[in-house]
């Protein structure tokens, strides 16, 4: 399972490297404390075995793909292989220039779900190679079932392979997670107005502005992003209501019909914001709306850059 794509990412990395088919490799390592991992380049064969595949692979690596000059290749589940393809689509990235290692994905672990259900307990290491994961520490050793602390986007999730891979690191796996994909959303849709903004104000109300969301999001590659902007100033820089409210609205609706739903943003964030309830009903109107999922080819035009005389018009009145 996670070890033997783990073996097959490092052998492949190293062949790569070998070869001079690349110039670097953009994987995930082992972080400095348990249940983290994070992106590393490698660019010696002698240090492949630095890579790593966990459950805690959870950051999204498309996003150190841009501005790139050298040939990489990049380690890459389903949903990062959908922001590749939009990042290709929106000419940020080059696919001459990227190989793409494509990693059948598992669903990835909430390492906040794991330390919630042993209070107390230091974790000092996760087994994954069953069906349930074995975590130990000092004087315990317990098992909990993955589906119980998989991230909550990982759970509902439709595209697990690889949408582009030159080089599988395992056999594909059944495409969907089996969950309902718009659990987030529908409930949404049942609120009146105001019970909409009640909802997104209790949501967002403990926002810091540490901008994590952004930083970590392959779609945020703005040299100048609008919330830094001087002139004009698009949003103010405290933390009134408004001024956080505007920021995570303005951010969302530049990701509509590009974000691909890949849980980033929820775990970075530092005060654990459900940034899915805004991004995952965009998501879903987007769907609805123009019969469009992001990152699924690389030839698609997405919705907001183009115009179809059969394009809905209902909000023009």
């Amino acid at each position: 399972m996670m070890r033997e794509r783990e073996l097959k990412i490092r052998e492949t990395a190293r062949e790569l490297l070998t070869k001079g088919t690349v110039d670097c490799v953009l994987g995930y390592e082992a972080g400095t404390i348990p249940l983290r991992a994070r992106p590393v380049f490698i660019s010696r064969p002698e240090d492949v075995d630095r890579l790593c595949w966990t459950g805690f692979c959870t950051g999204n690596l498309a996003k150190y793909l841009m501005g790139r000059k050298d040939k990489v290749a990049i380690v890459a589940q389903g949903c990062v292989s959908r922001n590749i393809v939009g990042l290709i689509q929106e000419g940020q990235v080059d696919r001459e220039r990227i190989v793409v290692i494509g990693v059948p994905c598992l669903g990835m672990l909430d390492y906040r779900k794991i330390q919630a259900r042993l209070p107390g307990k230091v974790i000092e290491s996760v087994d994954e190679e069953g069906e349930n994961i074995l975590v130990k520490g000092p004087g315990f050793s317990q098992e909990i079932p993955r589906n119980f602390v998989k991230r909550d986007n990982c759970t509902t999730c439709m595209h697990r392979n690889p949408v582009i891979a030159d080089i599988l690191a395992a056999d594909k796996v059944e495409e969907t997670a089996g969950g309902n994909l718009d659990k987030v959303a529908t409930p949404w849709e049942s609120f009146d107005a105001a019970k909409k903004w009640d909802m997104f104000s209790q949501t967002f109300a403990s926002c810091i502005r540490c901008y994590a969301c952004r930083d970590v999001c392959p779609l945020c590659y703005c040299k100048v992003c609008f919330v830094d902007e001087a002139s004009p100033q698009w949003c103010g820089k405290t933390l009134e209501s408004a001024d956080v409210a505007t920021f995570h609205l303005l951010r969302a609706f530049h990701c509509a019909g590009r974000c691909t739903d890949c849980g980033a943003c929820e775990s970075v964030c530092p005060m654990q914001i459900k940034m899915r309830r805004l991004t995952s009903k965009i998501e879903k109107d987007i769907r609805d709306l123009y019969g469009y999922e992001p990152g699924m080819d690389v030839d698609a035009k997405p919705p907001m850059t183009v115009f179809q005389p059969d394009d809905p018009e209902d909000f023009i009145s």
